[in-house]
């Protein structure tokens, strides 16, 4: 098992040009699963249905940490890597993953796949783990 580099803290910000799954509306909500995405239409009455899915690769973030820790980071805001779409991800646009007060974050605009239109935007933040205390 490799070195632990923290805590992965998803936080969902925006949708935008989802598609309509109900009559005149959809009630989406995302469900986040290691390495994928899926988004859903929330009914009451019948079945969820699903509004698109995306991937995205955290191999950039974690190579982005493990820089981190060698490099002289001052405080403020240090881009340390930039990604761009490719096959890899469903990167609607380049982001930039930078460490900001010593936390490494990466904002990301991921298209849907599988669907005729919408896109997500996703803070995803990789938070360092608690130090042990010896006693």
């Amino acid at each position: 098992m490799g070195e632990q580099l923290g805590f992965l803290k998803v936080t969902v910000v925006l949708g935008k040009r989802l598609v309509i799954r109900d009559f005149k509306t959809s009630d989406p909500y995302v469900v986040l699963k290691l390495g994928n995405q899926e988004v859903f239409d929330k009914d009451r009455f019948k079945a969820d249905d699903k509004m698109g899915h995306a991937h995205l690769n955290l191999q950039p973030i974690a190579s982005a940490a493990r820089l981190k820790q060698f490099a002289k980071v001052s405080a403020g805001e240090t881009i340390l890597r930039k990604v761009v779409p490719d096959t890899d991800n469903c990167l609607a646009r380049e982001s930039s993953i930078s460490c900001i007060n010593g936390e490494v974050v990466q904002s990301v605009w991921l298209r849907l796949c599988a669907v005729e239109s919408g896109e997500i935007e996703l803070k995803i933040k990789l938070i360092d783990p608690p130090v042990a205390s010896s006693k």
